[in-house]
């Protein structure tokens, strides 16, 4: 592949685009409508560019002892930045990746291909109806970020939803979730409520500019039936370039407020970034 030269490509949800990053030799943008995706350094899949990859990557670095292999179930594929991650950092790994789109698939794997003997296995099919399927108790790390171009799918936000999560994780096991919303949070306060229906422990980690209502943004779920480690989140957060704030317990219920866990005929996906939001020039 030239690494010079972008890729434009239509794929089953839009129009998806690879474009190089100058900056770094292997590395590469994906967007679909305009809408970043993904970034992927096939030199260094440790690197994770985005600030909310960054944050489910210091989830997934906390979630067990340094470098144990996990048995984890991606809803989301992307360029499958995470399932790379872990790959390098937890060799020995099991990871099912399920992506609605095929053709995005079809693009990742000709162009980002995954390196031999990362134990992953992508699936061309809708989320929800894997996970209803799949066996329960068969994963120790559940990571959604899933994206119907800029919003998280209505089915994909639901209490049914979220007891299948419960169901597909082992003891012990954690859930994982990219949501994005703004003051008045309506949409972030109502997936807390619903994971709190199902999970006793909840962790949300964003920055505060986001928190405080001034902007649209990135927020990471965390979801558990044990305590998290929040002193370690804490800490990894707030070295990055961007420093998040790590909310649970009592701040967190004082958050979530009067909201109520969402109901399969109520559920209507995440509210529309604003304009510019997240586009690429």
């Amino acid at each position: 592949m030239n690494d010079s030269i972008p890729v434009l490509r239509p794929v089953d949800h839009g129009t998806a685009k690879l474009m190089p990053d100058i900056d770094r030799k292997r590395a590469w943008l994906l967007t679909v409508d305009g809408a970043p995706q993904s970034y992927v350094d096939l030199d260094d899949p440790t690197h994770l560019e985005f600030e909310y990859t960054r944050r489910l990557g210091h989830v997934l670095d906390t979630v067990a002892e340094p470098g144990r292999p996990l048995d984890v179930l991606h809803l989301g594929g992307g360029a499958l930045t995470l399932p790379r991650y872990l790959a390098a950092t937890r060799p020995g790994s099991r990871q099912d990746v399920i992506e609605a789109d095929r053709g995005l698939l079809e693009l990742v794997a000709e162009y980002l291909p995954l390196p031999g003997g990362a134990g992953t296995t992508v699936h061309a099919a809708d989320a929800r109806a894997w996970l209803e399927a799949a066996p329960t108790a068969c994963a120790d790390v559940l990571v959604a970020d899933v994206f119907g171009g800029s919003r998280v799918p209505a089915h994909l936000t639901t209490l049914a939803y979220a007891r299948e999560a419960g169901r597909v994780l082992r003891d012990g096991g954690v859930y994982l979730a990219n949501l994005a919303d703004a003051a008045p949070f309506a949409f972030l306060r109502s997936q807390l409520a619903t994971f709190a229906a199902v999970f006793e422990e909840l962790v949300l980690i964003a920055e505060p500019g986001v928190l405080r209502g001034r902007r649209f943004g990135n927020a990471v779920l965390v979801a558990a039936r044990h305590p998290v480690d929040t002193h370690a989140l804490a800490r990894l957060t707030a070295a990055d370039a961007f420093p998040a704030r790590v909310e649970h317990g009592a701040a967190l219920r004082d958050f979530v407020g009067g909201a109520r866990p969402v109901r399969d005929e109520d559920a209507v996906p995440s509210p529309e970034p604003p304009g510019g939001a997240f586009g690429i020039g």
